[in-house]
């Protein structure tokens, strides 16, 4: 065995020894009554390099994973790619090959460097959502959905990405309005979309976030902010276009609506606009078309709005109110018409202000007087009802006996109103207008209209003659004799649907294929899903929050109505992992400086100007010259020691800031383990001692064997329960560390007790760095004739009489100040312990010729003496 610890050697060798075994291979079939775990990280997205957000997302599923392997769970830990996207076809593009040829190239790199961190996947479930294979079931999922009336075309105002010239969702366009891939300005476009109706499942998203427990509540909430749930009343206002209805969760200040607005792309804004307004009117339709949806609902953004020509009857009052149109206002929110009422909302007040609408009160503190002419902003709180009609002198506010409740009532009783449930969701518009992505499956038919593929046709196969020039792939549009095509039902000549999609759609059920990866005949059997799933243990990044989480429940729940799988919710527990961070230097005006190009990093200042730069963590990126390369560190120091360092730096819910010094550290650490488990293995007595403990007598051991056993076994407890609940890996480390220091600190080391300690820090070690672990239990048992990997061996079971102590450490106080400590049987009771204090050197030194007028005892604790 060598003497030096040399990573890149045994890493390489026990990785092939896992492969070469199958030791991470998932049981094909789970037995009734079998323990199962299921651990997963979101797969990546295949780009072609690990950054070390994924080490740390990969790392810590892998540790979860490696545990309860040998807790004596049956495991499945999967890896996969979800890679369709834009990013294939760009690459494409700048260089000249196909999206396919680009993203395989990737997958295989990013294999290979997976890989060489340990994990220990089975990849023989390995999925890419690119294949056929894999789209070919996901196809038939669209087809599901379409089957179960979830699926449907319309059209719709969308977002579009003039440079990768296609439609985004909402969540996809950034706080400044821009495409969250391209950075280009997102504009406003109508075009004819496919939608999954998960509205209908509003309720079910929302009410079942109860039956996770296991999810972080910040998670939770956003999901809950998302679906937005909301009651209050839908009114009909009557117009010369005909009747507006709006919804209003305050339905009670109807009194106080001093105008109405509508959402540019109301299908009645064409009846609404008088002939003097129409060219106002169609200009700004015009510009509103041009702007996204996060710059059109940013309060802090000017008002713009222009006046139809037409008015309203207020339904409670009869008092005419004009109708303007404004961008503010969204068509795929409510009925895309609001009741406006300024003295009430910023947002109607500051429109209000501007144009010059009038502004009434209908609501005040009691005992106060408002003049809608003089008030500085709005007045959105409760207090009491005015100038409100049968509303007057009612307590303001949500509830049946206030006026929300009250007004509804109302309305519902003179058939002005109902109460009614709105929701904040909206369904999710799943078309691409791009090559690479899963076709939807659907023929367009002159006489049958709209026709699924055939089941046995699938998958729809993209076209592969893909020719690369200009600034886009061709979308499917483009390939004729792809589109072209008879129709399934009645053979007349049709045309295949040309529009991709979302890519979510294919993340949102992959973790179900797992399960089942290989089956050719069905998208998984039902009964080898229902026994793996849920997903024990998800773990991924908060930016997932959303989208891709809020899609899988509604993929599962969808899914188990169609009677494919027979539970509720795809992921028991989540953990979403920090941000890895690292040192960037910015100027004032915000502007990243290259490190090399910093003369002193200890006194860093702007190589052109001279002023001094802000140093700050921040998440790793190139466009912050921040980045470490993963390659780069298991190059020189392995990837146990990268593990090491990613799992002790900070737990795993908080952001890590990343340190070399640390890593030097984890590194120093291991080189301490090896060179104390490797003079123990070549010692004389090593092929004795090893797998003795069963025959240590407790009460036979010295006190230095005591201590020792006791620190292995505070270990194996301590640990156990970091790796449970929170999975707190930073102080696990810690107590491996602890464990570490108690083994070189003794003295006999040709005894079961050491022996015992030794393969405990081995076995304790393993999940966290798999490579040394290995090589340094082979080393251990090489003299018994075991060929067994680490990993195969049980998680070691804490003893409690080896936690018991003899002695413990007595602090002893003068005043409350301490002033020394004593070893003193464990077992002393508190008359004992005062006893002992009093006679201890430490006393009688402090308390020399003083008056002990009060002794207070803290049991196993401390004794602390009161003296004058």
């Amino acid at each position: 065995m060598e003497v030096r610890y040399s990573p890149a050697e045994i890493e390489a060798k026990w990785q092939q020894y896992w492969a070469n075994n199958n030791l991470n291979k998932t049981p094909e079939d789970l037995s009734p009554g079998a323990k199962k775990f299921y651990a997963l990280s979101m797969f990546p997205y295949p780009s072609g390099d690990l950054h070390m957000g994924h080490v740390r997302n990969y790392t810590i599923t892998d540790v979860i994973a490696r545990i309860r392997r040998m807790q004596g769970y049956n495991v499945l830990h999967p890896m996969g790619w979800d890679a369709f996207g834009l990013p294939a076809e760009n690459a494409a593009i700048k260089r000249g090959v196909p999206p396919a040829d680009w993203t395989l190239k990737n997958i295989a790199q990013m294999r290979d460097q997976l890989k060489a961190l340990g994990l220990s996947y089975d990849w023989n479930r390995e999925v890419t959502t690119c294949l056929p294979n894999y789209y070919r079931w996901t196809q038939w999922i669209f087809l599901q959905f379409f089957e179960a009336g979830l699926a449907y075309q319309k059209e719709a105002a969308v977002n579009w990405d003039p440079i990768d010239q296609t439609v985004l969702a909402n969540e996809q366009v950034d706080s400044e309005g821009r495409s969250w891939r391209s950075g280009a300005k997102v504009e406003r476009k109508l075009l004819k979309q496919w939608f999954f109706k998960i509205t209908d499942y509003a309720d079910q998203l929302l009410n079942d976030l109860d039956k996770l427990p296991g999810w972080p509540e910040r998670v939770k909430t956003m999901q809950a902010n998302w679906i937005g749930k909301s009651k209050g009343a839908q009114v009909t206002f009557q117009t010369s276009a005909g009747e507006l209805e709006i919804y209003t969760t305050r339905p009670d200040t109807l009194w106080g609506a001093t105008f109405m607005v509508v959402s540019p792309e109301h299908p009645l804004m064409e009846k609404l606009t008088t002939p003097k307004q129409a060219e106002a009117v169609q200009a700004y339709q015009a510009a509103a078309a041009a702007l996204s949806t996060i710059d059109r609902t940013d309060e802090g953004r000017e008002k713009t709005g222009v006046w139809t020509g037409s008015t309203a009857t207020n339904p409670v009052n009869s008092e005419e109110i004009p109708i303007w149109t404004a961008d503010y206002v969204m068509m795929d929110y409510g009925t895309g018409a609001i009741m406006a009422v300024p003295a009430h909302d910023q947002r109607d007040f500051e429109f209000a202000r501007k144009f010059d609408l009038p502004i009434k009160v209908v609501v005040q503190p009691e005992g106060e007087t408002f003049d809608g002419a003089t008030m500085s902003e709005a007045y959105p709180h409760d207090g009491v009802m005015v100038n409100s009609g049968p509303l007057d002198g009612v307590p303001a506010g949500k509830g049946k006996k206030k006026s929300v409740g009250v007004a509804i009532a109302h309305l519902q009783k003179e058939s002005l109103g109902k109460g009614t449930t709105n929701y904040r969701l909206r369904d999710w518009l799943v078309s691409r207008q791009r090559y690479w992505g899963a076709p939807i499956p659907v023929i367009h038919c002159p006489a049958c209209g709209t026709v699924p593929v055939p089941e046995s046709d699938l998958p729809v196969k993209l076209p592969e003659n893909v020719e690369l020039t200009g600034q886009s792939v061709p979308s499917l549009a483009k390939f004729d004799d792809w589109v072209n095509v008879a129709c399934p039902s009645c053979g007349t000549d049709a045309k295949r649907e040309t529009d991709t999609m979302d890519t979510f759609l294919d993340s949102s059920w992959y973790f179900l294929r797992y399960a089942d990866a290989n089956n050719k005949a069905a998208v998984f059997s039902k009964d080898r899903v229902n026994k793996w799933l849920p997903v024990d243990q998800y773990v991924g990044g908060i930016e997932h929050a959303i989208l891709h989480l809020l899609y899988s429940r509604f993929f599962t729940k969808v899914l188990r109505d169609r009677g494919l799988l027979n539970f509720d919710e795809p992921f028991q527990r989540l953990l979403t992992q920090g941000m890895v961070q690292a040192i960037t230097y910015k100027t004032s005006d915000g502007q990243f400086i290259v490190p090399e190009n910093i003369a002193d990093l200890n006194n860093p200042v702007d190589p052109e100007t001279g002023e001094p730069l802000k140093v700050s963590f921040e998440k790793m990126s190139k466009s912050k010259f921040n980045g470490i390369s993963p390659i780069s560190v298991l190059e020189k120091y392995g990837a146990d020691t990268a593990r090491m360092f990613i799992l002790f730096k900070a737990p795993p819910e908080k952001d890590l800031e990343w340190d070399d010094a640390d890593v030097e550290g984890q590194y120093r650490f291991l080189n301490r383990v090896w060179r104390a488990v490797t003079e123990f293995a070549q010692s004389d007595s090593a092929a004795s001692l090893v797998g003795t403990s069963d025959k240590i007598d407790q009460s036979a051991l010295s006190k230095a064997e005591k201590t020792l056993r006791r620190a292995t076994h505070t270990a194996i407890k301590e640990i156990t329960e970091d790796i449970e609940g929170d999975y707190q890996f930073n102080t696990a480390v810690s107590e491996l560390m602890k464990l570490s220091n108690a083994i070189n600190d003794t003295q006999d080391k040709a005894t079961p007790v050491f022996a015992e300690a030794i393969c405990t820090l081995v076995k304790l070690i393993a999940p966290f760095a798999p490579h040394i672990a290995d090589e340094l239990w082979s080393a251990l048992t090489i003299g018994l004739g075991s060929t067994d990997s680490v990993h195969q061996q049980p998680w070691p079971k804490v003893e409690s009489s080896a936690l018991v102590a003899d002695e413990i450490t007595l602090v002893i106080q003068i005043m409350g100040k301490t002033r020394g400590t004593l070893q003193v049987p464990a077992s002393a009771d508190k008359a004992a312990l005062e006893n002992y204090a009093r006679e201890s050197e430490i006393a009688q030194r402090y308390l020399a010729g003083k008056e002990i007028k009060k002794v207070i005892v803290v049991p196993g604790k401390l004794v602390n003496f009161v003296a004058v």
